[in-house]
């Protein structure tokens, strides 16, 4: 009988069938390994004495020394070296960056104005003290000035209740918002700046502090969100953070910082380098003695369109009002798309 060829399936299934019971038994995967080893690596040790009896002190030297003893990132030395400013300026840059956007922070309304300008009652108690200093001595011409300097204080102190007021609307219109928020941005310090970091304070809302760094002692006001109060190397960043987020500025009367922001964030606006805001001067006799906008329009030293950058305003009411014209005038929206939020207030 003519035997049958097996068929090339059948032939398959059988190497497979041998395949299977050839099959080795299983890997056998091992125990995972714990944070600690069994045997140290050889680095472990220093270089045993019976070696070399000298290993131990040159070590000890390398290990005190300055390339050595810290890693780069947590050498002050090092990062305050002129190479690394390049390390410093992106660090001082990026902890408030940071910080803002885990706070969810899309939008500030900055407000500047003099260290100088304390609460009324502190302005009186200066004015007191002027007075009985100038009581024992009526003939000295330089107590007769700090008095009249005095006096000036207490007349302006009234902007430190504005700009309290100013703070505590912002915040009570932005909490009508939610999601992404608005806050009002300080440079941190007395003065103006605590007023307005005081009024979202008694608004139970977090405020913003731009500090910086400076060669004598100085103290952030109290009224500030701790996690929110930051301390900058650099002007530049500091200033960089001041308008990342701005939706408008608020400048009171203040000397050279105030003028300094001020003037930079109108010329940064005047050559579109940034998009336009609301910036509103506040004390319209005050500004108009310091700074003569209308005479550097009629020099030629500026446009007359330029003099359309920013208006006055007295009260905290006309602030707010204002900023919020000027977004219903733009069609955008001042915070997100709730209208409740962006309604003017009432004096």
């Amino acid at each position: 009988m003519k035997k049958r060829k097996p068929s090339p399936t059948s032939s398959l299934k059988k190497s497979a069938t041998r395949s299977a019971t050839t099959r080795s038994p299983q890997a056998k995967v091992p125990q995972p390994v714990g944070e600690k080893r069994r045997t140290p690596l050889p680095q472990a040790h220093p270089k045993p004495p019976q070696d070399d009896p000298a290993a131990a002190k040159r070590l000890a030297r390398i290990m005190a020394g300055t390339s050595y003893s810290s890693a780069a990132d947590d050498d002050p030395a090092f990062l305050r070296h002129p190479l690394t400013r390049g390390v410093r300026l992106q660090l001082d840059y990026h902890k408030p960056e940071v910080l803002l956007r885990e706070h969810r922070i899309e939008g500030t309304i900055v407000v500047f104005g003099s260290t100088r300008t304390p609460e009324p009652k502190a302005a009186k108690r200066q004015r007191r003290a002027a007075l009985t200093a100038l009581a024992a001595h009526p003939d000295s011409v330089r107590l007769k000035k700090e008095l009249d300097r005095a006096e000036r204080i207490v007349e302006k102190s009234a902007y430190y209740d504005t700009a309290r007021k100013l703070g505590r609307i912002i915040s009570t219109h932005a909490a009508k918002k939610s999601g992404p928020r608005v806050v009002v941005v300080t440079g941190g310090g007395p003065g103006i700046m605590e007023a307005a970091n005081r009024g979202a304070f008694d608004a139970n809302a977090l405020s913003v502090g731009l500090n910086i760094t400076l060669p004598h002692e100085q103290f952030p006001n109290s009224y500030i969100t701790p996690q929110l109060c930051f301390k900058f190397h650099y002007f530049a960043i500091r200033k960089l953070h001041f308008l990342l987020r701005a939706k408008a500025m608020v400048a009171f009367p203040g000397g050279f910082g105030t003028l300094d922001e001020l003037f930079e964030t109108l010329t940064l606006m005047q050559t579109r380098k940034i998009k336009p805001m609301p910036i509103i001067l506040v004390g319209e006799s005050f500004w108009k003695k310091a700074v003569n906008i209308d005479f550097l329009a009629e020099e030629g030293v500026i446009d007359p369109e330029d003099r359309d950058l920013f208006w006055y305003a007295e009260t905290a009411e006309e602030v707010w009002n204002g900023i919020v014209e000027w977004y219903r005038k733009k069609g955008e929206p001042l915070i997100g798309t709730d209208s409740e939020a962006s309604r003017p207030q009432k004096a």
